[in-house]
């Protein structure tokens, strides 16, 4: 079920942090190889913003059987939550939650 207006976005793209290639499958909003994301939402999908900051991947919230990583814009500051992916590198959750 997608979120109140959440935009469905398939596009790929090369991650500006790590260099990996990645498909996207229209919620992917990070890199699962490093986890780093991008800037470039106000709601998800709409790409409307225009910090364009990388987004470091600061800590994993775990509520429940719910697993959220924590972006911090490099550039601006903000906050968001994204969803853990069925495809993110597990080594990488492991090593951000090792130093929260």
């Amino acid at each position: 079920m997608e979120r109140k207006n959440f935009i469905r976005q398939t596009e790929d793209f090369t991650c500006e942090h790590c260099g990996a290639e990645v498909t996207g499958s229209g919620y992917t909003n990070h890199c699962p190889h490093c986890l780093w994301s991008k800037h470039v939402d106000n709601t998800p999908g709409d790409r409307a913003n225009t910090c364009c900051g990388l987004m470091e991947p600061t800590t994993i919230e775990v509520t429940g059987d719910t697993y959220d990583i924590v972006h911090r814009c490099t550039k601006c500051g903000v906050t968001k939550r994204n969803k853990v992916a069925d495809n993110d590198d597990r080594k990488v959750m492991a090593a951000i939650l090792s130093q929260s």
